[in-house]
């Protein structure tokens, strides 16, 4: 085939070049990854997205490079600035523009399929995951373990709609800069303010017109004793209405009823402090204002504060990326069966390995069956010696869920990342129902437990007490602290990991 003199020269063979070998590179990798059993995220990153920018430059330095050498060659002022003059009845241009179309038809073939193929990658789940290992492994391990585990991360981030699929777009450059010049938060920083409405992504599964049931919830802890000893806890879950007729007029999920909007202002930007809340009634209009009496805000500061309507994701605010504090995923373990509970002091062990910060994972796991090791080793020999395997398998159950809930290199812990669900190891509820958030009226947003949840069943394992399912009882602390579980918050005492 004969080409074009103009085609000669550097700027149109390094394009020429470019562009070729990018072609097979795609063409390589793309066959290597068909065949290939294991996933990895960098190979998707090169089939679509850099190896194909790098043909596409190739390509337009092809003409550019022509339009260059032309110039050079016929620099006469007449014709300069004039287009081509394109005659189909010279054979040379006829089938030159025949092979031109064939050739474009072809790229652009490749280049819709590789498109598809490019948005499809970038929206996947490994996309967002594994690309970025060391920061975005926190958000990733823990999604795995979540309820949402089979829900794709845009679906939640991003949504429908091409609007936010653009800012999605662009606010990932900036967080490809970030990684790139390590100006990235460690931990990344939550609440995240420009996150899309819940309206608009949970609500597509979650409808708020549905009328949610009860739901029956036992809790199981472990002392950390000689006996590890077992505590049960059954909740009666306030969600719904006792009888699905009165709709969301009651229960936990009376927070979403479209009748009322609730609004607050957080005087930090975590969200852990709100000392105003508007409940507004949208039939008849009434309105209350709730001040925190013991952190009142003026009307001056109101107005430079942000006013959030309130939604999903103000309790919900870990649906996907939950971190169990040290107690909580010990408890989980002895529970599940994965570490032996009849290993005497094993919850102790753990707990005493656990209650201090690691700079890294490998640390980590040295530190913690050193401690573990060292503890049976000097105050419990006998029992090291007898339960020598029984030892080990805990000190690897334990060094594995420390793995799925503490990132030491993102700083990412459940003392970052509060779970506003329930008020054991966070204010969560406690932020609004405090007993101190008072109208000018004094009618007050309770505290009272019975608005949220009934118990119907407490104590030590065969030694349970329980009432019928119509009833509630007092709660009782495992261990005795009098009346003070009344008066304080429960987070003062059941503080999370490395607060």
């Amino acid at each position: 085939m004969k080409l074009p003199k103009s085609i000669y020269n550097w700027i149109s063979i390094t394009g020429f070049i470019l562009a070729i070998n990018s072609l097979i590179i795609i063409l390589v990798l793309f066959l290597f990854s068909l065949f290939s059993e294991e996933s990895n995220a960098y190979l998707g990153l090169f089939i679509y997205i850099i190896v194909p920018g790098v043909m596409v430059l190739g390509l337009l330095l092809i003409p550019i490079g022509m339009l260059i050498q032309r110039r050079k060659k016929d620099p006469a002022p007449e014709t300069a600035g004039k287009w081509p003059v394109l005659d189909l009845n010279q054979k040379f241009q006829r089938s030159a523009l025949i092979r031109v179309s064939v050739i474009t038809v072809i790229l652009l073939i490749i280049s819709s399929v590789g498109s598809y193929q490019a948005f499809h990658y970038s929206e996947s789940v490994e996309f967002c995951g594994t690309l970025c290992h060391e920061v975005m492994e926190p958000e990733y391990v823990t999604y795995q373990h979540s309820a949402h585990a089979k829900v794709k991360c845009v679906d939640c981030h991003v949504g429908e709609g091409a609007g936010w699929y653009v800012k999605s777009k662009l606010s990932g450059l900036y967080q490809v800069y970030s990684v790139t010049f390590n100006k990235y938060a460690r931990p990344i920083e939550t609440p995240l303010h420009n996150l899309r409405p819940a309206s608009e992504t949970c609500e597509k599964c979650h409808w708020p017109e549905k009328f949610y049931s009860r739901k029956l919830r036992t809790q199981r802890s472990y002392l950390a004793d000689s006996s590890n000893t077992e505590w049960d806890i059954s909740l009666l879950m306030k969600i719904g209405p006792e009888h699905s007729a009165h709709g969301l007029a009651e229960g936990i999920h009376w927070h979403i009823n479209k009748d009322y909007k609730i609004e607050y202002v957080a005087s930090t930007n975590d969200r852990e402090s709100i000392p105003w809340v508007k409940l507004t009634n949208v039939k008849t209009g009434e309105v209350k204002i709730y001040m925190d009496e013991e952190n009142p805000i003026d009307d001056a500061a109101i107005d430079t504060l942000e006013r959030r309507s309130m939604d999903c994701m103000d309790c919900h605010n870990r649906p996907s990326h939950i971190y169990k504090s040290a107690p909580d995923f010990i408890d989980h373990a002895l529970t599940s069966g994965n570490i032996p509970s009849d290993i005497p002091y094993i919850k102790f062990a753990a707990m005493e390995a656990l209650k201090v910060p690691y700079e890294t994972k490998a640390n980590a796991h040295k530190e913690i069956y050193t401690t573990i090791v060292g503890f049976y080793k000097d105050e419990h020999p006998d029992i090291y010696l007898k339960e020598f395997t029984k030892i080990q398998k805990a000190i690897k159950t334990i060094q594995g869920e420390y793995d799925k809930n503490v990132f030491p290199y993102m700083k990412a812990d459940a003392s970052r990342y509060l779970n506003h669900i329930g008020h054991l190891e966070s204010q969560g509820c406690f932020r609004c129902h405090s007993d101190r958030h008072k109208t000018e009226t004094g009618e007050v947003i309770s505290k009272t437990c019975e608005n949220c949840h009934s118990i119907l069943a407490q104590g030590f394992a065969n030694e349970t007490a329980k009432v019928p399912l119509t009833n509630t009882m007092e709660f009782v602390h495992p261990v005795d602290i009098r009346d003070t579980w009344k008066t304080a918050m429960c987070s003062d005492c059941h503080k999370t990991l490395y607060e």
